[in-house]
């Protein structure tokens, strides 16, 4: 049974940073296209960025460049995202996905990612 377990959310200052992870058990992560989502409460789920089974290089939506980064790290099977500069408007619970197709990377689609979700993680911003 393929899974993804989520890790790193919690409380952090406005101007400060956060990693969270996100390992995969039951499937290796190079074979899949991977990626990071964030909701709040009431709102759709938001593409922050992806990485393809194809490509080293992640994808990002137009408003999270230059201040998350996505890596993959192969040998842990782990993907992690490094968030910067977070903001009160970063507060939302923050998700990891995998698909085994997609047409579409540049969009972070999560309707695209049926293959396996990870619970979630609440990354709150406040002083």
């Amino acid at each position: 049974q393929p899974q993804l377990v989520q890790s790193g959310g919690g409380l952090v200052q406005p101007g400060g940073s956060l990693r969270l992870s996100c390992a995969a058990s039951g499937f290796a992560l190079p074979y899949y296209a991977i990626a990071w989502f964030r909701q709040a409460p009431g709102k759709a789920r938001e593409g922050i960025s992806c990485i393809t089974r194809s490509d080293m290089n992640p994808y990002y939506s137009d408003s999270m460049k230059g201040r998350f980064t996505m890596s993959r790290d192969s040998a842990k099977n782990t993907v992690y995202l490094e968030m910067n500069s977070l903001q009160l408007e970063d507060t939302a619970v923050y998700y990891c996905a995998a698909a085994n197709r997609i047409t579409t990377p540049q969009t972070v689609d999560p309707h695209e990612y049926t293959y396996s979700w990870g619970q979630g993680t609440q990354v709150t911003v406040s002083s």
